[in-house]
């Protein structure tokens, strides 16, 4: 279970960051891109936190990673830069803390740290998926969610003694919640074009669920499990799966292995390795209609697989609702004139593999 490859990897070069995307992570991104200003904002609100602040505690407290430091780790970094054709190579840093996790940090100058409890728990293939999520982040700006999720839980905070308001800002937050879930998902995709190894990324997971005995995990037994938790027989159930994704960023673990085995192994990773993926070259011409409606249809397609009696319940409405949304895009769109966004795939990062809920720009994962 723990063979490396036995085939070089493919580099992907020119990769845009929308060839793995989530659909409804990718739709966002590209609306992001296209509103005139964001640029400004962006920079507004990275004011807010100290990047160099944060590179400088990492810098004094934690193992810059070099040909000196981890090297084994330094050269999984610099692969996955190379396979993901990403333009610079990011720091590491490994931290001392018995929690596996990982996060990249940062916008002008991404880094990524890492865990001594990830190092330790995952073999060198499974560190390479784990790198290759986070430099997923980096390579597809995911700071932005990271930064405006916590100021407005700060908000929400401060301004809870105002039920409509806060009321309004915690339905803005379940929403970015929502998104940075499928940001996960996207970097799930990314650590696997990283090291293209399925099993590895497989393990990986399970072991960020159950612990380093792989010998006592099964990934036969936990996609049984994965479709367990889908298939709940009560409404009930139901309902308490919904209210306990309230103030997770990441989705669970097997949550994750059945969207990463299916995605794996239903043609787009084949079709992506075989060269045929979107260059960043065209993500000015990303339509923001198009994208919209790809992620209805990633939902609706996620629902009819799903068994789950809610999403059986609420599967037309939402879908109405989809394609209304998918509409409106198109009449934004064509009002402006079809105008250019501001391109490119980001170079901030936030967020790691692990399984809970962030508490800062980077994302304290587990």
């Amino acid at each position: 279970m723990t063979s490396v490859p036995d085939r070089a990897r493919v580099r992907l070069t020119g990769i845009s960051s929308r060839a793995y995307e989530h659909p409804a992570d990718r739709s966002a991104l590209v609306a992001l891109r296209k509103l005139s200003g964001f640029d400004v904002l962006l920079a507004k609100l990275f004011g807010l936190i100290n990047e160099r602040a944060l590179r400088l505690m990492y810098l004094a407290g934690a193992v810059k990673v070099s040909e000196r430091q981890f090297p084994h780790i330094y050269a999984l970094v610099r692969d996955g830069a190379y396979i993901l054709d990403l333009p610079d190579v990011p720091d590491v840093f490994v931290m001392q803390n018995p929690i596996p996790n990982a996060m990249a940090i940062g916008r002008d100058r991404p880094f990524i740290v890492i865990t001594t409890g990830l190092v330790n728990l995952h073999d060198e293939e499974e560190l390479r998926w784990v790198i290759g999520h986070e430099l997923g982040h980096v390579l597809s700006g995911h700071a932005v969610y990271r930064t405006m999720l916590l100021i407005l839980i700060q908000l929400a905070a401060r301004i809870a003694w105002m039920p409509i308001g806060y009321i309004g800002l915690r339905a803005i937050i379940w929403g970015l919640e929502e998104w940075f879930r499928k940001s996960e998902l996207s970097c799930d995709r990314a650590g696997l074009l990283a090291g293209q190894d399925v099993d590895a990324a497989r393990r990986a997971l399970m072991k960020l669920a159950g612990g380093s005995q792989l010998s006592e995990l099964n990934p036969d037994a936990f996609r049984e499990q994965a479709h367990e938790y889908d298939a709940v027989p009560d409404l009930r159930d139901s309902v308490l799966k919904l209210l306990q994704l309230q103030g997770n960023t990441h989705p669970f673990a097997v949550v994750r292995f059945a969207e990463l085995d299916y995605w794996a192994t239903h043609g787009d990773y084949e079709r992506i390795l075989g060269g045929d993926y979107p260059r960043r070259d065209t993500d000015r011409s990303a339509s923001v209609g198009e994208e919209a409606r790809n992620a209805a249809k990633s939902y609706q397609d996620s629902w009819s697989r799903s068994e789950d009696p809610l999403v059986g319940i609420f599967r037309g409405v939402a879908e109405t609702g989809a394609r209304a949304a998918s509409g409106l895009f198109d009449r934004l769109n064509q009002q402006r004139g079809g105008g250019g966004g501001t391109g490119g795939t980001g170079t901030g990062s936030g967020g790691g593999p692990g399984n809970g809920p962030g508490n800062g720009p980077g994302n304290s994962d587990n």
